[in-house]
């Protein structure tokens, strides 16, 4: 015999509520209506849900083990109108994010902890690439969005494009580096120092050798290549070398583990941005993550102004 699920749910109500007049009102219902589905249930069982003549309402045998299988059903759909409600509120669900390795380990990162401390029921799947393959992953599907470095005239025409950051390079050492300590720097002082190159199919490795050679610098000593930012940061820290990274990027860093040079170089085209396929069909927790993103980004780029601002650049 099936059992409209709905009809347990309102004997567990009832039951709760010690009547029919109070189950009514908790449901949202009328009196009468519910005396027909008590009715009706009734008459299929072919049993009395409710002792007859008792009052207050004293429930059967039956009808209390039915109703205890109602409050399963109240509870379930509960759960699951709240399950709805926050996945359409972008409350709940899940972020397929993908960058550019030494801004997703140095900046976005940061980031994304904020973003699931105050959205704790929203996920993120992170992985990297760069903006050739970034954009294919896009088209296919398998990244929801991307934090590239791009030049706005590189960006297909399929694809959204939100600038966040403004491009700028740093010359980057350890905060112990003798070049760290000195008042002023003229461009030969850096020249006795080795470098960390970064990845050789990174858009930061052209970046190094395009200011290397803007400077005059043809014939520089490698003391570390590749590797991942944070080992970089370690090299830098432990070490006499030098390398190019992006300003945000340092500025991310703890305190008194690398630093700026106040040598000014010069700076990409390039913006940081966030990219999409197709906004409209991103779900609500995508959306929100991209809101929330751009406007985390609104205040790294004002503080990342200020501290340059407060800065002495050469030229």
């Amino acid at each position: 015999m099936l059992i409209d699920p709905k009809h347990l749910h309102i004997l567990s109500a009832i039951v709760d509520a010690g009547g029919m007049s109070q189950g009514a009102r908790n449901l949202g219902k009328s009196q009468p209506s519910l005396s027909r589905i008590v009715a009706d249930l009734e008459a299929r069982l072919g049993e009395s849900l409710f002792e007859k003549g008792r009052r207050p309402l004293q429930p059967t045998e039956l009808c209390t083990r039915l109703a205890s299988e109602g409050r399963v059903i109240a509870r379930a759909t509960q759960q699951a109108q709240d399950i709805a409600s926050q996945f359409i509120s972008g409350h709940a669900g899940s972020v397929r994010v993908a960058g550019t390795p030494i801004f997703m380990d140095g900046v976005i990162s940061t980031i994304i902890a904020g973003f699931q401390d105050e959205f704790p029921e929203l996920r993120v799947d992170q992985s990297y690439g760069y903006a050739e393959e970034l954009i294919e992953a896009l088209r296919a599907g398998t990244v929801d969005t991307c934090v590239c470095p791009m030049e706005p005239g590189d960006v297909p025409d399929d694809i959204g494009f939100q600038r966040i950051l403004k491009g700028r390079n740093v010359i980057a050492c350890g905060s112990a580096h003798p070049l760290a300590r000195k008042k002023s720097l003229r461009l030969e002082e850096i020249s006795e120092f080795p470098w960390i190159t970064q990845p050789a199919g990174s858009p930061l490795y052209q970046d190094l050798r395009d200011v290397l050679d803007s400077i005059g610098i043809s014939d520089f000593k490698v003391s570390y290549s590749g590797g991942t930012l944070s080992s970089i940061i370690n090299v830098l820290a432990g070490s006499k070398a030098l390398t190019v990274l992006p300003f945000s990027v340092v500025y991310m860093q703890p305190k008194n583990t690398i630093v700026a040079l106040p040598i000014r170089i010069e700076h990409p085209k390039r913006e940081l941005g966030m990219l999409w396929n197709d906004m409209e069909s991103q779900s609500p927790a995508k959306r929100r993550f991209i809101r929330y993103m751009t406007k985390r980004f609104a205040g790294i780029s004002q503080a990342v102004a200020e501290r340059q601002r407060q800065e002495i650049w050469r030229e």
